[in-house]
């Protein structure tokens, strides 16, 4: 079976993030969303809010048909494909600048588990701007994020906006 680990802070889970998904599905027999616990950095969800809210959204699109699974995880990367017995692992680019970073850590993932590789997945067209953090940017200074996320992640967001 080839298992594949798509890691990522997904805070908040944004379109271009399910159309990575979408596309690795075709490519692997199961995909792990790997949503990454990080306490030292301030996040507008929390890791199990992110797992519930993606569990959610993927439910709504029926992706996966019971080869897609959300999991909340701390530390290395490599250390949770190891664990989890993955083929691969996914990364989708956006820019070039992305690309630079991306492959740093492709090659420190190949370093730490050597029989782990790589796949990156380009953002689509429509996606290839938005990250989570400009998003989070433009939604706290009033901007409309309609189309960039789910319906379901901005009402959480103006829900989490109005505490």
């Amino acid at each position: 079976m080839k298992r594949a680990v798509f890691p990522g802070s997904f805070d908040p889970v944004t379109n271009g993030h399910l159309d990575i998904i979408k596309r690795s599905l075709p490519l692997f027999d199961e995909v792990i969303v790997a949503v990454l616990n990080n306490p030292e950095k301030q996040h507008m969800f929390s890791a199990d809010e992110r797992c519930e809210i993606i569990r959610e959204i993927a439910a709504d699109q029926g992706l996966g048909d019971g080869r897609l699974s959300i999991e909340s995880f701390s530390g290395l990367t490599a250390d949770f494909a190891i664990k989890k017995s993955a083929a691969a692992i996914v990364r989708g680019i956006r820019a070039v600048q992305d690309y630079e970073y991306e492959l740093r850590m492709a090659l420190m993932n190949r370093r730490l588990a050597p029989g782990i590789e790589t796949v990156f997945v380009m953002a689509a067209e429509e996606y290839s701007f938005v990250s989570s953090s400009l998003l989070k940017q433009v939604f706290s200074l009033g901007g409309d994020v309609s189309g960039l996320v789910p319906d379901k992640v901005k009402a959480r967001m103006l829900a989490k906006l109005s505490r």
